[in-house]
């Protein structure tokens, strides 16, 4: 039997349409961008994403860049114009970027991308050095409420999760969220130094990087924001202290804008399909990282809330109009 020229191509293109979601996988050489320097959050989620992707099979080949600059709304920028309706080329993103889209009044927000796959989280932790009179949250809300320009905040950037953070408790107890006297430093060392040496009443940074100083005895911790206790972690969650809030500083995998809902089908089922991997779980338990995975139109509704809460609360302590 003989085929004409057309009549293959055809039923090539069939099979393509076919091809299950595993096999499309295997066949692609993919790229993620990491919107900022190498070392960081989105940089690791990104190299740890792909490397899990080849090892577990689900990609034939994965290849990360950075694009670094003003809280990844370089990045984003860049990935949405150059990459619409190519489904071979996605980016980390995550909370910190909701944030510095609001505050840089970037014009390409995440509204723009395609929203694939949350990955992982990092539960946030208030702390007090061990020597504080400060026993417990409910005593810093107590000081807050009283005060809260009196309550000095350690943490990181500006209109970063800690600083919302600290804003949502200041508002969540009762104070005036403008008032929160919030102190920025340019990384968790710094933060962690004006923690420990008494120079700010608290401190918020993620639970990992405050762990060693609270098993060496230096530091005291008075509540996490996950939704329950975690293990081995000795402190109530702020929803135990009385204080309903609850903040992650997770990150996702999005894909630009423009390709094809199939398309869209095929990498949800990848990234399900990886966060089930030896070689996903592996990550997670190297890294310490939380597995929050969430995907398809509740992925999208979370994103949607999360940018309207921070759009609020960074109102709320003037760093937005």
């Amino acid at each position: 039997m003989r085929f004409t020229r057309r009549t293959l191509v055809g039923l090539a293109m069939m099979a393509g349409a076919a091809l299950p979601t595993a096999a499309f996988a295997q066949a692609q050489s993919l790229k993620i961008m990491a919107p900022a320097a190498p070392g960081g959050g989105w940089d690791q989620t990104a190299r740890s994403v792909g490397q899990a992707l080849t090892e577990a099979g689900l990609a034939k080949s994965v290849q990360v860049t950075n694009v670094p600059g003003a809280g990844g709304t370089i990045g984003i920028a860049q990935f949405v114009n150059s990459a619409k309706g190519d489904p071979t080329q996605l980016m980390a993103s995550g909370y910190v970027m909701v944030g510095a889209i609001i505050t840089n009044k970037a014009p390409v927000t995440l509204d723009q991308v395609t929203p694939i796959a949350r990955l992982t989280g990092e539960w946030q932790a208030i702390a007090v050095p061990a020597d504080s009179p400060i026993k417990t949250m409910q005593e810093l809300a107590a000081q807050i409420k009283a005060d809260p320009a009196k309550v000095s905040w350690a943490g990181g950037s500006a209109g970063g999760p800690d600083h919302i953070l600290a804003a949502l408790i200041t508002k969540e107890v009762g104070a005036d969220p403008s008032k929160t006297n919030y102190i920025a430093f340019s990384g968790g060392g710094e933060s962690l130094g004006a923690i420990l040496g008494g120079k700010v009443t608290a401190g918020i940074n993620s639970l990992g990087e405050l762990t060693s100083q609270v098993k060496a005895g230096k530091l005291r911790l008075l509540a996490v924001s996950s939704p329950n206790r975690l293990p081995d972690i000795d402190a109530p969650t702020l929803k135990e202290s009385g204080i309903s809030i609850e903040l992650s500083n997770w990150r996702m995998i999005v894909a630009p804008p423009g390709i094809t809902a199939e398309d869209k089908t095929r990498l949800t089922k990848m990234f399900e399909d990886l966060v089930k991997s030896d070689p996903w779980k592996t990550v997670l338990k190297t890294r310490g990282w939380d597995d929050i995975f969430l995907a398809g139109p509740a992925l999208e509704e979370f994103v949607k809330t999360e940018q309207t809460r921070t759009a609020a609360v960074l109102k709320d302590v003037g760093l937005v109009k």
